[in-house]
């Protein structure tokens, strides 16, 4: 497919929804018109282009090479015309869309109250948070920042790390009344596990947490954390939590604290240019302040314990 034309600014504006999206119906929303204009235009731009900028993957739409070049210019295009629509004593402000995917503990202890305090500063900045635990994606389709566990493995991304986290064996007081606390490791395979489902976890530094504990049998099982912390507390078993979360209630104990203790590393990936985004900046830079209150926090009771 040859080049026929230069491509047209409100094409590339309909890409950097889908892009953002990775579909074409909430580009249309988005946007104010029709899935058939959607596609229409990113045909029309795909013409002018030359060739495809757009290719369908298992999550959605995902951007070819071509697409990626296509978004950046996009990028920048957006940034210019937000520029000069900015009023008077606005070009300090923020007004973008930051979309965010972290793990369900990182996205509502931190990215939550990270996003409120940056509202505070900045109203016109708004922040998407899709919550998944998995490896860092390839096609960062949609996604300004991913928060990913372990040190990922990417390309055409910038990879930091944020701060340590600590998974522990806890139980409810209720099931301790019930049943006889472990007191070694070996004591612990006498009770059920309150963890991630074994054949869904992608992420590999989460599998080797197991390893601590090889023997216990599976009591309930979820891909969200939060269902492993309401069901430790419910007495289901003895859950492996992330003490963050875990210590936020009085009514988890810790056990084996000097047994059992699995240190962890939250890591930021975005690509290089979606960090040169202010909007981006800033929800990353606040990040790394949460994080780091975090770990201040972490290095807190490590040394009191």
């Amino acid at each position: 497919m040859a080049r026929t034309a230069l491509p047209s600014a409100d094409d590339l504006l309909v890409l950097l929804e889908v892009g953002r999206s990775g579909r074409f119906t909430t580009a249309a929303d988005a946007l104010g018109l029709n899935h058939t204009t959607v596609s229409r235009r990113i045909a029309a731009l795909e013409k002018s282009l030359g060739g495809r900028v757009l290719a369908r993957g298992p999550a959605g739409w995902e951007l070819t090479p071509l697409g990626q070049e296509a978004l950046q210019a996009a990028e920048r295009l957006d940034a210019v015309l937000r520029e000069l629509t900015a009023g008077p004593g606005e070009s300090g402000a923020l007004d973008d869309v930051v979309r965010l995917s972290a793990t369900d503990g990182f996205s509502a202890y931190i990215a939550a109250p990270a996003a409120a305090r940056l509202r505070q500063r900045h109203p016109g900045l708004a922040m998407e948070i899709v919550t998944a635990t998995r490896r860092a994606t390839q096609q960062r389709t949609g996604l300004d920042i991913e928060i990913v566990v372990g040190e990922p493995q990417v390309h055409r991304a910038e990879a930091t790390r944020l701060a340590p986290y600590v998974l522990g064996l806890y139980a409810s007081r209720d099931y301790l009344a019930a049943h006889d606390a472990p007191r070694t490791v070996k004591e612990v395979a006498d009770h059920g596990l309150v963890y991630f489902i074994d054949s869904m976890l992608q992420v590999d530094d989460l599998d080797v947490a197991r390893s601590f504990v090889p023997a216990m049998a599976d009591a309930v099982t979820s891909t969200n954390v939060f269902v492993h912390v309401e069901a430790t507390r419910a007495g289901a078993g003895l859950g492996l939590l992330p003490c963050f979360m875990a210590d936020r209630h009085d009514d988890l104990v810790r056990l084996l604290p000097e047994l059992v203790e699995i240190e962890l590393d939250y890591w930021l990936v975005a690509r290089p240019e979606a960090s040169r985004r202010p909007g981006v900046a800033a929800v990353t830079a606040e990040l790394h302040l949460a994080a780091r209150s975090m770990q201040d926090a972490l290095m807190g009771r490590l040394r009191t314990s």
